[in-house]
């Protein structure tokens, strides 16, 4: 239990039903649809559509998404695919010979074709209740009237002033700066696309009228984008991937998602006695680096278009870890492995939301970069994503670009399950740092006690080009602890991500929780 003296929240308790996402609005919503009678996916589709205009700066309908969901009445646990392709005529030899050795995160070419509204499109249809019209009500009034800026919103919106280009600036800047706190952001353009989706279902925003928008747009600033590439886009179920830890099963959505890098790391921690060290202590945060250094390396030889990679099993066999974790030193940091083949970026929303027959939905959604590509449609003001940008440019690479290839994916949503029971969906946003903030949430709570608001709270270090970033919770101590070490330690600027996780107990009761690093909440009734 916190020590209610100091500042913090406790985590949120219902019974019918709850929400936990990153924007107050969009929990709100989400839980409204419930208590109108829509199930999990409903409220999660109302949600995270909203969440497009509260946090425009990291999601929106020109983007992606990944969804695990668990039906009512069952324990399985579904997995949907719903990222987009590069279009046909992305060829990684042709931008070799121009001498490019990457793709641009402002460039035309890492634009791939939004994969997003297809999936909630599919999710409703095949999972709803409600209706696709009733779970974009929300989004349709917000994107009209207008949503207050909130804090951490504000917080990164300044990186659209250099990142934004062309229409884009006038859709998401005022004057040509960035929006501030209780400054009212609307997008009337995009109400009209979804009010378009609401009535023709997909065929609202892959055909016709804004799909020609969309089109003309990438095309005008040397795109190769064509209406086929649009109206040929296609979500995907497929299985999901897990491993065991501490009597309990990690559920994660397969490539061309990194989840299975969550995992590996799990696996080789595995091999250290984790509970026994010291929670805020140097000794755990090294093994956690460490094993943070070998898993994304393990990430970026084998995560890729499932079309195009086959080695996942040899990442996630139980030899692989053993022998991985026998090359950490528990006194002395490695070097660095050099794994960074997608750009770093740490712009995403997740909600999670359960109903009361127990349907439980695990989303993530997001265009990438802060504002994505920062190329938008001239018409509606789509911001497309650079999704691209995580592709590598190496010949024979698995994720080496190319024309309808999906690119490694950093977002990943999360479920865990125990003894066949699903326990708990959950997410950890920040673009790379997503493996490692599901592992320090998982080992948070499962082995060192901490409720889900504690294990979201508690402070986040992060390996990463050879520097050991700290956040402030993080004592002066430890720092020089880890500094001892080998780790070239430093102090972040920023927080590392966000979550949110809401835990299914078995007498009924819903506990949920939501990061403090973000301007959200946990909302159930």
């Amino acid at each position: 239990m916190r020590d209610f003296q100091f500042p913090g929240r406790s985590p949120v308790l219902a019974t019918e039903g709850m929400c936990a996402t990153s924007h107050p609005l969009a929990a709100q919503a989400a839980l409204r649809v419930l208590q109108e009678g829509g199930n999990a996916v409903d409220a999660a589709i109302a949600g995270a559509v909203l969440l497009g205009f509260a946090e425009p700066q990291s999601c929106g309908i020109g983007g992606d998404c990944f969804a695990l969901l668990k039906p009512a009445g069952q324990e399985r646990i579904i997995a949907l695919n719903g990222s987009g392709r590069a279009p046909a005529g992305l060829s990684a030899a042709a931008l070799r010979d121009r001498g490019q050795t990457m793709i641009g995160t402002e460039s035309v070419e890492s634009v791939t074709v939004p994969g997003a509204i297809d999936a909630l499109c599919r999710l409703s249809a095949d999972w709803g209740r409600s209706g696709l019209a009733a779970s974009l009500a929300p989004a349709i009034h917000y994107a009209e009237v207008g949503v207050p800026v909130a804090p951490r919103v504000a917080f990164d919106w300044p990186e659209g002033e250099e990142r934004l280009s062309g229409a884009a600036r006038s859709f998401y800047l005022d004057r040509d700066r960035a929006l501030g706190v209780g400054q009212v952001f609307r997008a009337p353009g995009q109400a009209e696309v979804l009010r378009r989706i609401a009535r023709e279902g997909r065929a609202g925003f892959y055909e016709g009228e804004v799909a020609e928008d969309m089109v003309a747009s990438l095309r005008a600033v040397g795109g190769t984008h064509t209406l086929d590439d649009f109206a040929a886009t296609a979500c995907a179920y497929t299985e999901p991937v897990s491993g065991d830890y501490r009597g309990h099963e990690l559920v994660e959505h397969p490539p061309n998602g990194q989840g299975a890098t969550a995992i590996l790391m799990l696996n080789i921690l595995s091999h250290f006695d984790l509970p026994a060290l010291d929670p805020m202590g140097a000794a755990r945060a090294h093994l956690e680096a460490e094993a943070a250094k070998l898993a994304y390396d393990a990430r970026d030889r084998f995560i890729a278009d499932p079309d195009h990679t086959s080695r996942i099993d040899h990442m996630l066999a139980p030899e692989t870890a053993a022998r991985l974790a026998g090359l950490i030193d528990p006194r002395r940091a490695m070097n660095q492995v050099t794994w960074r083949t997608e750009a770093v970026h740490r712009d995403t929303v997740y909600i999670t939301v359960v109903d009361r027959d127990r349907m439980a939905v695990s989303l993530i959604y997001s265009t990438y970069w802060g504002f994505g590509s920062g190329i938008a449609s001239e018409r509606f003001g789509i911001l497309f994503q650079n999704r691209g940008a995580g592709f590598t440019l190496t010949e024979g690479h698995p994720n080496e670009a190319g024309g309808g290839k999906r690119s490694m994916h950093t977002i990943i949503p999360g479920m865990l399950r125990q003894g066949g029971r699903v326990l708990m969906p959950f997410g950890v946003m920040g673009g790379a740092y997503q493996p490692t903030g599901h592992v320090r949430f998982l080992t948070n709570h499962l082995n060192h006690g901490m409720d889900l608001q504690q294990a979201i709270d508690a402070p986040r270090a992060f390996a990463e080009d050879g520097v050991l970033g700290l956040e402030r919770g993080y004592s002066d101590a430890v720092a020089a602890e880890l500094a001892e070490m080998g780790h070239a330690v430093t102090r972040l600027d920023r927080p590392l991500g966000g979550g949110q996780a809401i835990r299914i107990e078995e007498t009924g009761v819903l506990v949920g929780a939501s990061d403090p690093r973000k301007d959200g909440c946990a909302l159930g009734y």
